[in-house]
Parts: structure tokens; sequence; C-alpha cells
């Protein structure tokens, strides 16, 4: 797959058959339609474009919601390079490109720049300034500038019922299985471990401390949860609190994993995180020995999980 940092750098003598659209999380739903995407490219002869954008259009136009996103961009390209996309263009979305009239972007951008000959996409597309105009329109301009129109129906996406509100949704309460089953992979945090204030080793318990590269990324909501880390192409079985550790008067948001059978020092490296499944909220135990006890508990059950379902 070639990537491209705007739609003026991409070159390419063939048509092309582009879908649009933001596609945070690359959930099922996302995975249908790049499909469909690839099947047509080759069964026409052309070649397959994703047009995303980089920041959110919601970052830009409305900054005061504080959107988290579901996947950063390196964790975006690889799951739709793995999808046999050809071409995939992050263009950046500023309020200058979002007060381009629905001719200058279909005009300037889908045909001149993308040699575009089909676009597929929702029945409730909307582009241009303000976002004025639709499907129709577009089958309008497809007329005019000869290229079709492949309408994604409203029943198509009911039917997969996946969203990305939905997945974020499900993963500030915590329901990671919700969360996994409409992405169709678990949930992944990436990051570098960092030291920690040690209390972990103090209870008996170390953990490795995950920093996310990322301020954007979405952290599921605070609580105890069964995870998978990989570290380079080692794989660990652990047990993830995030939290502020309010039982050790811990006041700043922390993301720490115990890993279950491990003793070795990952102090600065890699760390992919995937979340299997919730334990337990986050509580304010009256003791440290309260503390200690719950922390086994967790383990026996993360342990017991492995048993049953891994």
């Amino acid at each position: 797959m070639k990537e491209y940092l705007s739609t003026s750098a991409f070159h390419n003598s063939k048509g092309t058959v582009v879908t649009i659209g933001t596609f945070d999380g690359v959930h099922l739903g996302h995975k249908a339609i790049l499909k469909r995407l690839v099947e047509s490219a080759l069964s026409e002869g052309l070649e397959s474009v994703l047009l995303t954008f980089f920041p959110h259009p919601r970052m830009v136009l409305q900054k005061e919601t504080d959107l988290k996103l579901l996947n950063t961009l390196s964790e975006k390209k690889a799951r739709i390079a793995s999808l046999g996309v050809d071409h995939l263009i992050i263009h950046p979305f500023t309020v200058e490109f979002s007060r381009l009239t629905a001719v200058e972007y279909v005009r300037d951008i889908l045909v001149n720049q993308l040699h575009i000959k089909k676009i597929i996409i929702g029945y409730d597309h909307r582009f241009g300034r303000n976002r004025t105009a639709n499907i129709q329109d577009l089958r309008e301009y497809g007329r005019t500038y000869g290229f079709e129109v492949e309408e994604i129906s409203a029943k198509e996406l009911d039917d997969v019922a996946v969203s990305s509100t939905k997945i974020r949704n499900a993963l500030l309460d915590g329901d990671i299985a919700t969360a996994n089953s409409f992405l169709g992979y678990p949930y992944t945090l990436h990051g570098t471990i960092v030291k920690g204030k040690g209390i972990g080793k103090t209870l008996g318990f170390p953990t490795a401390n995950l920093k996310i590269d990322e301020s954007y990324k979405l952290v599921p909501m605070n609580g105890v949860y069964l995870t998978q880390a990989t570290v380079h192409t080692r794989k660990y079985y652990g047990v993830t609190s995030i939290g502020t550790n309010p039982t050790v008067g811990g006041k700043e948001k922390t993301i720490e994993t115990y890993l279950m059978d491990v003793s070795e020092d990952l102090y600065d490296q890699p760390f992919a995180l995937e979340f299997i499944s919730w334990i337990r909220e986050e509580h304010i135990f009256e003791s440290i020995a309260k503390l200690k006890e719950a922390i086994a508990q967790d383990e026996q059950f993360a342990r017991s999980f492995l048993e049953q379902y891994g």
C-alpha cells in the first residue's frame, strides 16, 4: 500500500475507485466497505484509494468536544494496509479545507487529483462547505465529470450495526467485550514502558507502566482488566489497572500492568497492550492488606479466564 500526506501528492496514471471517511477504528463496518472497494477496483482494472483525514474533522471544527480516537495514525495505517487497499491518502483537515465548495471538492480533488472513475460511499455522506451537498448532488457531479456513484444503503449500514461512536462509548463504560466484537480485534494501546513509583513492587505485584504515544488516543474507563502485552515479538498475559491508585494516595492517572510470570526488566521497551476482558471497577480499599488481597483475586480471575477461554 502506498501512502500520501495530501491529495496533491497522489500521482497515478490509472483511474481510481475511491471511498472517503475518517475510518476511526477500522471496525467491521469499515472492513466491509474496504473489501467492496478493493474488489470493485480489481474487477474494473482500476486502483483502490481510501481518502481519509487528519486531524479528525471534529477536532478542528468542534474543539470543545475533546474527541478521543480509537486509532492513532500508525495503527490506522497498519489496519488498512492489511486489507489490500492500493493507496491511502491522509489529507490534512483544516478550517480552510472545510470551506471548499462541493464543486471545488469534486472537480479539483476527486476528478483532477485522484482521477476518480467510481466512488463507493454511504447514503448519508455529506460534503462541501457546511456539509450542504449530499449523495444526490454527488450523482449529478458524477454525470458531469464522468464517474460512477455506488451507494451503500441505509439497510446495509444498519445490518452491520457498528459505529466508531458505539465503540468509544463501550470503552468508556469498560465494556471491552462489546468494543472488541464491533472492532473485530482486541482494542489496543501502544506506547513505551516507563518507570513508575514502584508501589506495585512493594506490594508483591511489580507493574509495567505504559506511557501512550499520542494524547488523542482513547483510554478505556478506569478499572482493572485482563490484557495481553506484546514486547517486540514476545507476548505476556497481565492484569492492567487504569486509574489514580486512590488507596495509596495517587493523583495522576496511570496505566499499570502486572505481567504474570515475568521477571525481566522491560523499561524503555515498545509495548502493545490488548484488552481482553473487564475484571472490576477501581476501588479505594481500607488498607494496603485489602488492596493486596484484591490484586491477588484479580490475578486468580485472569488465570481462570485464560484456562477457560484461552
